[in-house]
């Protein structure tokens, strides 16, 4: 019955961790050897790293009735490859389904790419991760962890340019449960995506660069007063 219980236990431990290895190797083999599918990601990838929102939008709406799904792995292929900008997926997708639609497609996909990242760092390590990311960029990272625990999560999703793809990398590094990592990131993000898909549906031009802006600067004082109280609670 030990040995049964044993082995049950170890086959609940082996298969997550065959799923994640399983979903980069396939990911790996189709962008190798199937050229469309390294054409396709290469264009997107040009598109974010270039920040061409309306390159971007007309890129997706090509694909016609499979644009949500592009947009959704695409959301999931930036959060594997940190730290690309995923608030121009955010404003794409807003204009292109609308800002209520746009929304749920967004936060939907960025947390399944979140949970991805989590996994890959929980079942294959920090060598992967860092080959992936960066070694220094996953370090900063893990002091800030250090520093400030359960409160790193609800500042990186507060800020629109910092990837927390990397944060969902290093909480997969430590001890925290998937369950409480999930519930912190859906929160966290979801008032930003309903902001962000908004602006994205409603403005153009110019107004929508100033609003990008605003929100920025917005960002940065909830950090410094989340900031702030994190500090004076570790001083008491």
């Amino acid at each position: 019955m030990i040995i049964n219980n044993i082995s049950n236990r170890k086959k609940s431990i082996n298969k997550p961790f065959w799923i994640t290895s399983g979903i980069l190797v396939l990911a790996v083999v189709l962008y190798l050897f199937i050229p469309s599918v390294n054409e396709i990601i290469n264009k997107m990838t040009s598109y974010l790293v270039a920040l061409d929102m309306e390159g971007l939008k007309q890129y997706i709406l090509s694909f016609g009735v499979w644009a949500p799904i592009i947009s959704f792995l695409l959301m999931i292929l930036q959060s594997v490859a940190a730290p690309l900008p995923a608030f121009v997926i955010t404003f794409a997708n807003a204009a292109l389904f609308g800002w209520v639609y746009g929304a749920i497609l967004s936060w939907s996909s960025a947390m399944a790419g979140a949970a991805l990242c989590f996994y890959i760092a929980k079942f294959l390590g920090r060598d992967v991760v860092e080959n992936l990311t960066s070694k220094f960029a996953i370090k900063s990272v893990d002091e800030f962890f250090e520093k400030y625990g359960k409160h790193t999560i609800l500042i990186a999703r507060l800020l629109p340019f910092m990837s927390f793809d990397l944060v969902s990398y290093a909480a997969g590094l430590t001890s925290m449960g998937f369950v409480s990592f999930f519930v912190a990131t859906g929160i966290g993000q979801l008032p930003a995506t309903i902001v962000y898909s908004y602006v994205g549906g409603m403005l153009t031009g110019g107004a929508k660069l100033m609003m990008t802006g605003l929100l920025t600067l917005f960002a940065l004082s909830i950090l410094i007063y989340v900031v702030r109280r994190v500090w004076s609670e570790n001083k008491r």
